[in-house]
């Protein structure tokens, strides 16, 4: 059941077809976090819809295994992820701004919960926007709302926030348009990490999109490690959001 859940919920993203991966700037004066904050933010992605078909590998220190899989965007709104092995549906998510819902084939089970219980499951803040972010290629935090140092790493453009005693929370920028190419979250007491890295990006009607993500999160009991290529994305289709649980499965409750 986990692993599904961490495609649904994690990593199972959009996809793109085939375009000229974008040149990336090498930062090399330091400039202040507002101006960075301010360039990252001056990559709009407007649009209404967004239609998407990837390949994934999930890997953690038990099993290795391969799905496709399908997500539909409704900007703001809702999220639906499905996920399917050799054509056949094994996970569905349907996530919007007050709840997260989803079943599974495998242990026939399904959750519904806000994001309060999910972040206590998680060990870390989650809301509908920062996976909405998260699948756009941008911040997971509104950086806008943060106070950050910054300085030049592996000439990229880091902004770090350590306001938190325990929660160490790092950004990082190529220097040309701004875009994020790490993002990384540490939680010390509790010896966990979560970094989510963007290899690639291309312009897609002048929409900046990664071209795929590589998510890897470590904590004292293990590691996992999802890999996502994009294959197809489509913007402002007319697109349904059906979700419905199969009869028979049952209900589980994550204390």
């Amino acid at each position: 059941m986990y692993k599904y859940f961490a495609f649904l919920i994690v990593g199972v993203l959009f996809s793109c077809k085939s375009k000229a991966v974008l040149l990336e700037g090498k930062a090399k004066e330091v400039l202040s976090s507002d101006q960075i904050v301010a360039s990252h933010y001056n990559n709009k992605k407007e649009f209404s819809t967004l239609y998407i078909k990837s390949s994934a590998h999930y890997e953690d220190d038990k099993q290795s295994q391969k799905v496709n899989a399908e997500i539909k965007i409704k900007k703001d709104e809702k999220i639906l992820i499905s996920i399917r092995f050799i054509g056949i549906t094994m996970a569905k998510a349907l996530i919007t701004p007050t709840e997260v819902k989803y079943y599974e084939k495998i242990n026939n089970s399904f959750f519904e919960g806000d994001y309060t219980t999910l972040s206590r499951w998680l060990g870390s803040d989650l809301d509908f926007y920062k996976v909405q972010n998260m699948l756009l290629g941008e911040a997971l935090d509104d950086l806008n709302k943060g106070k950050y140092t910054a300085n030049i790493v592996d000439q990229m453009f880091r902004l770090e926030d350590s306001t938190d005693v325990n929660t160490t929370k790092e950004f990082f920028f190529e220097s040309d348009k701004y875009l994020i190419k790490k993002q990384q979250i540490t939680q010390k007491a509790q010896d966990r990490t979560l970094q989510i890295v963007y290899p690639n990006y291309a312009d897609f009607s002048q929409i900046l999109m990664p071209t795929n993500i590589i998510i890897d999160a470590t904590q004292s009991k293990g590691k996992t490690n999802i890999t996502i290529d994009y294959n197809t994305i489509t913007f402002n289709e007319d697109l349904s959001f059906p979700y419905s649980v199969p009869e028979g499965y049952d209900q589980i409750f994550i204390n």
